[in-house]
């Protein structure tokens, strides 16, 4: 593996928190169209709840802390997490639940009701971007094992989110990230059906569903934003979310690219943000905007805590 546990330790500081901070700079613009607003570069500016970030950053915190505290992937543990921050703001930024979407609210009602952890729909109607904004910790926890990161972003996905181009979205995703993690350049990266298990897409797995694996092909690239509608349809974050990590050379840059695609804005921005987060490290990220998130230290720390659960795993990778 490429680069050394200095660098994973900056790279997955980066990974969370770069979620965060794109969360928390799109919030404010939540639903409002391309072109009708610019966005403020300060995560300060409300004194009551400066860097407060949303269900994206809230979620993924839940996943985190249940890999770490389960010791491994337990879907029941999660969505039980995920109602404790729906009911009292468990894990939020400022103890409030802010920002959750239909089909996770409908899919934690379902699990209240059945019991089955595997509650998301899988209509393509619901085929939102609610598992995908929240990722991150677990090919940070998988890094060692790419085949079962990708097997388990399926299930992770099922929680909430069950239709076909979602749960393709986080397969695809977990790759891209532990390629970052891992130190690969952006050109191998956003190649035409990365992934870190060789020829995983054409020989060794699934295949992805046709709009997932246009993305994966790159068909992003050759669009403006005007193209890029950055809804909450996880197709349409996803694009967004690369086409901004494609078209910048820095962090700070597309962050506020994403933002200002409109819409879907503090997602479209935490899906760049994490996977902008593991690419350029935690100094990649402005220190302002370090220092201005939300319980910054407490996601830096559950950062390296799954650094830390991982790192003997780690050692055995070549």
């Amino acid at each position: 593996m490429a680069g050394s546990f200095e660098h994973l330790y900056d790279r997955y500081r980066g990974a969370l928190l770069g979620l965060a901070v794109g969360d928390a700079l799109g919030a404010p613009y939540e639903g409002c169209p391309p072109g009708t607003f610019e966005p403020s570069a300060d995560l300060s500016a409300d004194p009551h709840r400066p860097g407060e970030w949303t269900d994206d950053t809230a979620m993924a915190l839940c996943l985190a802390t249940s890999l770490l505290e389960s010791r491994g992937f337990d879907g029941r543990d999660q969505m039980d997490r995920y109602l404790r921050w729906r009911r009292d703001g468990y894990l939020s930024a400022y103890g409030r639940p802010i920002g959750i979407g239909t089909t996770v609210s409908a899919s934690l009602d379902r699990y209240e009701a059945t019991g089955d952890p595997m509650a998301g729909p899988n209509r393509l109607q619901t085929a939102g971007n609610g598992s995908l904004m929240r990722l991150a910790p677990l090919p940070m926890y998988l890094l060692h094992d790419g085949t079962r990161a990708i097997e388990l972003a399926a299930e992770m996905s099922k929680t909430t989110h069950g239709a076909a181009e979602a749960v393709d979205a986080c397969r695809y995703m977990t790759g891209l990230l532990i390629g970052a993690l891992r130190n690969e350049s952006k050109q191998t990266l956003l190649s035409d059906l990365y992934c870190p298990v060789y020829n995983y897409w054409l020989f060794q797995g699934i295949g992805l569903t046709p709009r997932i694996d246009a993305i994966a092909r790159g068909v992003y690239k050759h669009k403006d934003a005007s193209n890029l509608p950055a809804t909450g349809y996880v197709v349409h974050t996803l694009e967004a979310a690369l086409w901004a990590f494609y078209r910048t050379a820095n962090f700070e840059e597309g962050a506020m690219l994403a933002v200002r695609l409109g819409n879907d804005t503090d997602t479209t921005a935490a899906v760049f943000g994490q996977l902008a987060g593991a690419f350029y490290g935690i100094d990649g990220i402005p220190a302002r905007w370090r220092e201005q998130v939300a319980r910054h230290e407490m996601i830096e720390e559950l950062a390296v805590s799954l650094l830390r659960e991982t790192k003997q795993s780690i050692r055995h990778l070549n």
